[in-house]
Parts: C-alpha cells; sequence; structure tokens
C-alpha cells in the first residue's frame, strides 16, 4: 500500500524550496546594473553604520526619478560620506555625487563590453540556481528512496514519484532560465 501523504509531502517540499532558489535568483538579477536606474540595483550595498554593517535601504531612501538617475536620501546627513566611500568601493562602476542633503548616482549608458560582462555574471547566477534547484531534486529523490526502501511506497510509486519530481525540476528550472532571458534582453538593450 502506498503512502501517498510522504510522497506528496516530499514533493511540496521539493517544489517549495526549488520556488525559493528561483526567488533568490531573481533578488540577485535585480542587483545586476542595465543601463536604467532601478533602485534594487543598490540592494546588495551594506554601509558601515557605528560598526554595523546596514543594508542601504535601511539607512536612506533610495528613489529612480528619471531612468538614468538614481537619488539616495540618508535619514542622518552624517552617513553621506561613508554612503559614498561604499557606493565607491562597489562593482557598479558608478561615481556619487553629494550636494549636501541628497547623493545623485548618474547611470551612464554601458559600454557593449560591460554589457557583455553583466551577462556574464547574469549566467553565474544562472548556473548557481539551476544547481541549488537539481540540488533540491536530489535530497527529494533520496528522500523518496529511503521511503521505498522503508517499505512505505512501492517501486512502481517510486518510479512515478520521480517522474513527478522531474516535472517539477523542468518547471523550476523553466522559470529559473525566464527571468534570466529577461534580464539579458534588458540587459543588451541599448
Amino acid at each position: 500500500m502506498a503512502d501517498t501523504a510522504s510522497i506528496d509531502e516530499v514533493l511540496r517540499n521539493a517544489e517549495r524550496s526549488m520556488a525559493r532558489s528561483v526567488e533568490v535568483f531573481t533578488k540577485e538579477t535585480d542587483t545586476i546594473r542595465t543601463g536604467r536606474a532601478n533602485p534594487a540595483m543598490l540592494d546588495a550595498l551594506r554601509v558601515d553604520y557605528y560598526g554595523t554593517p546596514t543594508p542601504l535601504n535601511q539607512l536612506a531612501t533610495v528613489g529612480a526619478p528619471e531612468p538614468r538617475l538614481l537619488v539616495i536620501t540618508p535619514w542622518d546627513r552624517k552617513m553621506m560620506p561613508v554612503i559614498e566611500k561604499e557606493i565607491l568601493k562597489s562593482d557598479l562602476g558608478l561615481t556619487p555625487n553629494n550636494d549636501g542633503q541628497v547623493i545623485r548616482l548618474a547611470i551612464p549608458p554601458m559600454t557593449q563590453e560591460r554589457r557583455k560582462e553583466m551577462v556574464k555574471r547574469l549566467n553565474k547566477f544562472q548556473e548557481e540556481a539551476h544547481i541549488a534547484i537539481r540540488n533540491v531534486r536530489r535530497d527529494g529523490v533520496e528522500a523518496l528512496r529511503k521511503l521505498e526502501r522503508e517499505k512505505q511506497i512501492s517501486e512502481d510509486d517510486l518510479r512515478r514519484a520521480q517522474e513527478r519530481l522531474q516535472k517539477i525540476t523542468d518547471a523550476q528550472i523553466a522559470a529559473a532560465d525566464a527571468v534570466s532571458s529577461r534580464k539579458e534582453k534588458e540587459l543588451m538593450e541599448v
């Protein structure tokens, strides 16, 4: 007698973990700079706030009033030089412009070389997402095999469950690929 509740639970957990991997990948792609201003580009930036590395969006308001301009308005004006220093140290390739009230980041048009560099970075993130999804699949297969070894499910149930798990995996990899192709199209837009 097959324990379909156990199989469904393994598949549900695997799908949830894979979806989280795609979510993380999507957030990582938001940090990749395109020719357009996007406040999410600064999400990975950590600023030393009195000895504690703090996300920039917890220290300032970040907005994009124009397609090629980001405006950072720190809540504590004393943090402006620290924020500027972190922006210069980051791999964004942007130069901050401070007027005493706000920090402006002009987003220059990207060169073809820089675009290709960003696509390589995107592909690295995509491969990491694929690996994470495949690792979840491997863990799911192992959990299903354990159920079979413990005689909770039959060999046929194991085979069918593995096929369902593979379909879930394919769907999540396709979702990651869709995110990647959308971002790559955005990157190569002139």
